[in-house]
């Protein structure tokens, strides 16, 4: 390429090969195939098919390697030469005491080594100049014209290039004056060492190789280091001046380097210094400065020196006197010119040099005897460096892609490849930049491991592993392959038997070279970035070597073999450009790459990648190893392996051999013979007798290689006796030693006699092919005109096999003759064989009769005699015979069906399909379609279904036509079609939305009756039909009975006939019943049970009949809290079917009122057994109060339930306010009416309801007495509503009674006394129910709610409202609290007959699940009649207190979200919002709102459970005292209930619609 053109262009592509399977599974067949084609281009790449693909079988983690170094551009040849230039031309100006630099001209450095070419090219330096041709020498180095750049070309050339020129073609000149003196000048010139070559480095790498240690600044050694170093002390040079290379010393006083550039320049001075033994010594007064720096430096003048020399003196020794003369003129007279050279110790006159020196020089100074020895030593021969860090496949890969990565500031596979190529070789091109890299070449796998699965006792190997690991495209396996001529070799050779490995990294090479023996290679590449090849054909292997010494002879000169170092790259452009033909391929993971004998090939790798390389030689290579053998000979290098060793060892087992390589063996057997024959020949001519016989191949091959050509001796070798330790071969007879040739003697393997055998052998076995093909040719040609038999043909084919004969074309037509003659025989035998069974014959495919005749034919026409002809002719006698009775037959129609079917048998058991037995099949078929047909139809046959109607169409399709035929199809498509018009209609009738009445379907289903055909439609349609009567049947049966039917009855029936496809009536009529009967359910479950209640409405309304277990009671309310535990159909102790009879739920309901009487005096006895938790000191007892949340209750604020009598903490369960006590007036005085004060409390076991008032349950039973529905639930609501009007009116006469009259007037007075006591201070606003409602129907656990609600509607308006409330509160509460020491009682004396029924009466009233104002009443009097409450009077203030400070954080909260709900409402109303929402949102208001609303709801609901968490614990939502609970479900009384409590018993009574018997008398306890 020439300089400065820097595209590379690419190299035509290698050819690619893509092996077919079949193909694949022979590796040598294959490329023995591909060979003529592949092998014009050197190279070829082969992909295999597309699912092979080996696992990675080297162990990662153990997988550990030192890589070598290249520096790139010293790996191309002309660049080395380059550089080398640049080193001799370096240490020629460092001689001469100066630094070389190199000039930048245009902007790149000046190629001194193409200048000097070129001008050498030119005619020389003085031709150029005398004829002006400088602008000629700047274009041919690729500069542009018409800058004068050719003046500056020859300028750099006299100061640089000239004077070394003029000492390499021998002359004694000594330059003069320096070249680098003028600071002027030196401005463009570059230091030799510029920082340029070491630009681009790997991260992490040192400076590898010499060029790269020389151009680096050398550490300076201190007088210490050299006191230290003997090397460095004896040298005694360590002062100022020019150094030699390599001795890394520098002056140490740097003051030195800096003189006055204008000092004037003293004379040289000589001190002489007396030395023991008389010598003398003159030692210069100052050291000269050097410097050297990698950045662009001047010279400033050097100060005054003084040379080194040896001055004579007058002795008598005439050698010593000898020594002092000058070399030139042989004088020793004038002392102070003569010059002592610095590196021999010849003297010089200043005047006798060419041309002479003005002035004694300064500073070391060597001859131009020594400069020229020193500028023409050789280099040092070029190798690679091996690393000094050890990678793993991790590290070495993390290495790699930085590198990568970093230089081309992308990420690696992104990359193109074309520009890491162009890259690679500008960069192995440039003497600029060096770049270094690091390649992990030529690593044993039998040490470190093969890619590819072993077959080993290492591990076990899985059955895919196995598969791969015998593969003959598996590296350890092809070179041992049969084809394979290297398994004859018994050494394991690595990396020509044994694979090497591969890892390499991106600009990692492998210089040009080809294989050992010029064998063949292959490589494939298991992972990793593509691997790029270069390939050079075997015709043109010798003109490349010629190109590269042509065009790099220096290297040559010092390295003959270098292209057997792998050491060096060319250019392809190069190459190319010198008529070397040349091809490229990239090589991707998964691919192989063959390189062919003799083919030279380079390359470089793309990236981090892992590839596997070894040698095979198969039988056509055996030539070309020969030729390399010789070749090797010629260029003394050593063999591998000694080729006629491993030609004899075949040759010694020819049996073994594959054919090919018999006849190869035999070929190369034969010309090695002959040569051996002449070389011995030459022998005894020379006179040499002596004979020994020698087993070369027990022998070392270092013991047995010729002295003289390096080649290793198998057939024979000459020896001497007086010169046992070398040999030579019978080539160089003459090279051995001056000896006698009578102590000479020969060392043969093999006799002359022996040869020949061996060879006779091969012979035989590369002919026996030849024979046994002319036997098969006149077989199978029958020449003789005898056939063969079939075991004659069978023994042939089997001494092919034996014999292991090539796979000819020859024996693939034996095996196809043997294959056709054997399917005949057994076509044969299973014709004549299906004949003899008869009608029991294996059915299976027959042969037409012209099948039958072409087989006849066939058998007649193979080479092989078979005795089943005969047979076969019979068969076809038979067939023919029966033919012409099948014509005859068939020509008589119409004949009778069991004819027809006799001959139809006949022919099947021929086994010989026949053209007439078709037609009598189909004869036959048409008259068994129309008997079907015909049976189908009958009127006495049972109906046939559509799908059978269908098949016998389509059966009809296939046979035969005739009229019959095509009326029949006729009829049968007319029935189908009306068949399916009804079934059609039927399953309209069945899926539609519209359901048809009875009467309809009846009409359809009659008319289908007529059709001839099973409906499945039609049959569902009467089935739906029948279900429908029966339906209304069952309405009419449980609509005419004695009794209202059950709902659950009702909405069975409904379920059933919404399913049915029939228009009901009825139906619509029960639906509008049974959802009547939800809603009145609905309404009654919303007035008794409270929110998220664990309870049912028929558990609510019926007693408690375990209401004596507190376990039980209390296990079985936690169940429910958690949704555990079901008993509706448990309740009363009756089944379902009981809860529909209304007499058993009557008698059940008495009998469970007396059940839970006598239970809950049960559990109050045992609740009162157990210790109370506001005793001061509570003994340890088995028996303790467990409240719902499932601790001990203790301590204040423990309450007792005045039913049950057991204990719970008052924050956990709903208690009393007494704030809602009622007062005669709001003006009126604190109330001191202890005994009205709400101190009631029931826990949540014994109130399971919202206990509504009388009045509303009134109204619920008139609502029930319209349901034409019987529910359980109303019978136990008439059930509890008798039981509460026949306690309200024993509790009216009670207190009607006289001792009772008279104790309500007392407390009357004493209420009236109360309130006329005058009042110490203005009173504060209590909050109380209405003077004219003394007994109040609401429950004062209401009013706190209402009047929140009030405090919180009014806060939206007038927030300042809202504190005077709150304060009225607290100041109440500080105001009772300060009234309890003021509490006296009891008021009232209650005799023991009269305190004895009421409390009776206050028990069943607190079982009651009702609100009776008569309850509260009986309360009050027992409260008057017993002193007060104290401890129970705190607690509820305690517990009022802090639910007050809860409140108001929640009713903050609440207030925000109901203001945030008004804002939402406002913007609601607004007329132009809502005009302006799209259609679909305003559709959906219903759906949103309610959404929005239950969404509001929950979030007050978590507002309210967060306030409580913040506060103290909360009671829970009030249950109170029954009188207290009459407006807590939300429901107003009964309007003839609004009297109040004197409303009288006979306006009550009418409203219970159904009769009870007659309740059974109660027990008084």
């Amino acid at each position: 390429m020439e300089p400065g053109s820097d595209d590379f262009l690419p190299p035509p592509e290698c050819p690619v090969f893509e092996p077919s399977w079949a193909e694949f599974r022979d590796p040598l067949g294959y490329i023995a195939k591909i060979r003529p084609i592949a092998e014009k281009s050197g190279i070829c790449k082969i992909r295999p098919p597309a699912d092979w693909q080996p696992p990675f079988a080297v162990e990662v983690d153990n997988f550990r390697f030192t890589p070598r170094i290249q520096r790139l551009n010293e790996l191309e040849a002309q660049t080395r030469v380059k550089l080398n230039y640049l080193d001799q031309i370096a240490k020629f100006w460092e001689i001469q005491g100066s630094s070389l630099k190199i000039p930048n001209v245009e902007r790149r450095i000046l190629d001194l080594y193409s200048l000097s070419k070129i001008v050498v090219e030119e005619g020389g330096y003085e031709a150029i100049c005398k004829d002006r041709r400088w602008a000629r020498v700047a274009q041919r180095l690729n500069y542009p014209p018409g800058k004068n750049i050719g003046s500056l070309l020859r300028s750099h050339y006299e100061r640089i290039v000239y004077p070394y020129e003029m000492y390499q073609s021998g002359a004694n000149l000594v330059c003069n004056t320096r070249p680098f003196d003028n600071e002027e000048k030196d401005k463009e010139y570059k230091p030799h060492s510029i920082p340029l070559r070491q630009s681009v480095q790997p991260s992490k790498f040192n400076s590898y190789g010499r060029r790269a240690k020389r151009l680096q600044p050398d550490p300076e050694p201190t007088e210490e280091d050299i006191e230290k170093n003997p090397e460095l002390k004896k040298l005694q040079i360590y002062g100022a001046g020019p150094k030699m290379m390599g001795l890394g010393l520098m002056a140490k006083d740097k003051t030195l380097r800096k003189k006055d550039k204008e000092g004037p320049e003293c004379p040289p001075t000589v001190v002489v210094k007396e030395e023991s033994g008389g010598d003398m010594k003159v030692e210069s007064a100052s050291p000269k400065t050097f410097i050297e720096s990698k950045e662009e430096l001047s010279h400033s003048p050097e100060p005054c020196t003084k040379m080194t020399m040896r001055l004579r003196r007058n002795h008598s020794n005439a050698q010593f006197i000898e020594s002092y003369v000058c070399r030139m003129c042989s004088r020793g007279d004038e002392d102070d010119k003569l010059l002592l050279c610095d590196g021999c110790d010849d003297n010089y006159h200043i005047f006798c040099l060419l041309p002479p020196l003005p002035e004694i020089p300064k500073g070391v100074w060597r001859c131009p005897k020594c400069v020229m020895a020193e500028c023409k030593r050789p280099p040092e021969a070029f190798g690679f460096e091996q690393a000094t860090r050890e990678y793993t496949l991790q590290s070495f890969g993390e290495m790699a892609d930085s590198f990568k990565a970093d230089y081309f500031n992308m990420p690696v596979h992104m990359v193109p490849t074309e520009l890491v190529e162009k890259e690679f070789w500008r960069l192995v091109n440039s003497i600029e930049e060096d770049v270094t890299v690091e390649y992990g070449a030529d690593i044993h796998s039998k040490e470190f491991g093969s890619g590819f699965p072993v077959c080993d006792s290492k591990r076990h190997l899985t059955p895919e592993e196995e598969e791969y690991a015998t593969s003959g495209w598996n590296l350890n396996v092809m070179p041992v392959l049969e084809q394979s001529v290297l398994c004859h070799i018994n050494a394991d050779i690595s990396g020509m038997k044994v694979p090497w490995l591969y890892v390499g990294m991106v600009f990692s090479a492998f210089c040009w070279h080809i294989e050992d023996h010029w064998s063949y290679s292959i490589n494939y590449l298991h992972w990793g970035e593509p691997k790029t090849w270069y390939g050079v054909p075997s015709l043109a292997a010798e003109h490349l070597e010629e190109v590269m010494k042509k065009l790099t002879p220096e290297l040559f000169d010092s390295q003959p073999d270098l292209l057997h170092q792998l050491v060096t790259l060319m250019n392809p452009n190069t190459l190319m450009s010198h008529g070397v033909p040349v091809v490229r391929t990239n090589q991707c993971a998964g691919e192989f790459v063959i390189t062919f004998p003799r083919a030279y090939h380079s390359g470089f790798n793309q990236g981090y990648n892992f590839a596997e390389a070894v040698n095979f030689c198969t039988a056509d290579w055996l030539p070309a190893g020969r030729q390399c053998i010789e070749h090797y000979r010629r260029l003394r290098r050593y063999c591998v392996f000694s080729h006629e060793e491993l030609i004899c060892k075949m040759a010694a087992c020819p049996e073994k051999l594959d054919l090919n390589l018999a006849a190869a063996v035999h070929k190369e057997m034969f010309i090695m013979v002959q040569e051996e024959r002449r070389l011995r020949k030459a022998l005894l001519e020379k006179g040499i007798t002596e004979a020994e016989r020698e087993a070369f191949e027990l022998l070392p091959d270092d013991e047995r290689q010729c002295i003289k050509c390096k080649t290793t001796c198998f057939l024979s070798a000459l020896a001497c006796y007086d010169c046992p330790d070398g040999l030579v071969c019978l080539s160089h007879i003459n090279d051995l030693c001056k000896c006698s040739s009578s102590r000479q003697y020969l060392r043969y393997r093999y006799t002359l006699d022996e040869l020949p055998a061996m060879l006779h052998k091969l012979k035989v076995r590369a002919e026996s092919f030849d024979t046994w093909a002319n036997k098969v040719r006149v077989a199978l040609e029958v020449e003789d005109g005898r056939k063969r038999s079939l075991e004659e043909l069978r023994a042939l084919e089997s001494e092919a096999r034996e014999r292991r004969f090539p796979n000819s074309e020859l024996l693939q037509r034996l095996k196809s003759c043997l294959s056709e003659a054997e399917a005949c025989v057994s076509q044969a035998l299973g014709l004549v064989s299906g004949q003899e069974a008869g009608p029991h014959r294996v059915a299976g495919p027959q042969m037409t009769l012209a099948e039958l005749q072409a087989f006849l034919d066939q058998m007649n026409n193979l080479p092989c005699a078979m005795h089943q002809i005969g047979d076969v002719k019979g068969i076809l006698e038979q067939v023919e015979a029966y033919q012409a009775e099948a014509r005859e037959a068939l020509a008589s129609l119409p004949s009778s069906p069991g004819l027809l079917q006799s001959l139809l048998e006949r022919g099947r058991q021929l086994g010989v399909e026949v053209p007439e037995a078709q037609q009598l099949q189909r004869q036959v078929e048409q008259a068994r379609w129309l008997d079907e047909v015909k049976r189908t139809l009958a009127p006495s046959a049972r109906r046939g279904t559509l799908a059978v109607m269908r098949g016998l169409l389509v059966a009809g399709a296939s046979v035969a036509p005739s009229s019959a035929v095509d009326k029949a199809r006729a009829e049968l498509q007319e029935l189908l079609t009306i068949a399916e018009r009804w079934e059609e209609k039927a399953h309209l009738c069945l899926e539609a939305r519209q359901k048809h009445p009875p009467a309809t379907l009846e009409a359809i289903i009659h008319e289908a009756e007529n059709i001839p055909v099973h409906l499945p439609n039609i049959q569902a349609l009467k089935e739906a039909l029948a279900k429908a009567r029966a339906w209304i049947a069952d309405v009419d049966e449980i609509q005419n009975g004695d009794h209202y039917p059950c709902l659950d009855d009702l909405e069975g029936l409904v379920a059933v006939g919404r399913d049915l496809p029939v228009g009901l009536e009825e139906l619509r009529q029960l639906e509008l019943q049974v959802l009547t009967a939800h809603s009145w359910r609905e309404k009654a479950s919303k007035t008794f049970l409270k929110k998220n209640s664990c309870y049912t409405l028929l558990e609510v309304l019926c007693p408690c009949a375990d209401a004596g277990s507190d376990s039980t009671k209390r296990s079985r309310w936690m169940e429910k809290e958690l949704g555990l535990y079901k008993s509706d159909t448990e309740l009363l102790g009756l089944s379902a079917q009981d809860l529909r009879d209304p007499g058993s739920v009557i008698v059940a309901f008495k009998e469970g009122e007396q059940k839970e009487k006598e239970g809950i005096l049960q559990l109050r006895r045992t609740n009162s057994a157990k210790p109370s938790p506001l005793a001061s000191s509570t003994t340890a007892s088995s028996a303790t109060s467990i409240c719902v949340c499932g601790q001990v209750p203790a301590g204040v604020g423990a309450l007792q339930c005045d039913l049950c009598q057991d204990w719970f903490h008052g924050r956990c369960v709903s208690v009393p306010r007494l704030l809602s006590s009622p007062r005669p007036s709001p003006t009126s005085p604190p109330l001191l009416a202890w005994w009205e004060w709400d101190t009631k409390f029931l826990c949540p076991l014994c109130m399971r309801s919202r206990r509504p008032r009388l009045e509303t349950i009134l109204a619920l039973l008139v609502a029930l007495q319209r349901l034409p529905v019987r529910l359980p639930e109303g019978e136990a609501l008439q059930c509890l509503t008798e039981r509460a009007i026949s306690w309200q009116g024993r509790a009216r006469q009670a207190l009607a009674s006289e001792d009772v009259t008279a104790l309500l007037g007392r407390l009357a007075e004493l209420r009236q006394r109360l309130q006329a006591e005058p009042r110490p201070e203005e009173p504060p606003t209590y909050p109380s129910a209405p003077a004219s409602d003394p007994l109040r129907e609401g429950s004062g656990k209401d009013m706190p709610k209402v009047q929140g609600l009030l405090e919180n509607g009014d806060s939206v308006t007038s927030p300042e409202k809202v504190a005077p409330g709150e304060g009225s509160g607290k100041r109440d509460l500080e105001l009772l609290s300060s009234l309890l020491p003021q509490l006296t009682g009891p008021m009232l004396e209650l005799p023991e007959a009269t305190r004895a029924p009421l409390e009776e009466l206050m028990l069943e009233g607190d079982l009651l699940e009702v609100t009776l104002d008569e309850n509260h009443s009986i309360w009050q009097l027992l409260q008057a009649g017993q002193p007060p409450d104290l401890e129970r009077i705190r607690t509820l203030l305690e517990l009022e207190k802090a639910e007050r400070h809860g409140s108001r954080a929640r009713g903050r909260a609440l207030e925000r979200r109901r203001r945030r709900k008004v804002d939402r409402g406002g913007e609601g109303d607004d007329p132009v919002r809502e005009e302006l929402e799209p259609k679909r949102v305003r559709s959906s208001g219903p759906e949103a709102e309610e959404a929005q609303e239950a969404q509001e709801a929950q979030e007050e609901e978590e507002l309210e459970e967060e306030a409580v968490a913040e506060g103290p614990a909360q009671p829970l939502p009030s249950t109170g005292s029954p009188s207290t609970q009459g407006s807590q479900d939300g429901l107003e009384p009964a309007p003839e209930a609004s009297s109040g409590p004197s409303a009288p018993f006979s306006i009550l009574t009418p409203q219970l619609h159904v009769p009870c018997p007659q309740q059974p008398p109660q027990q008084q306890s």
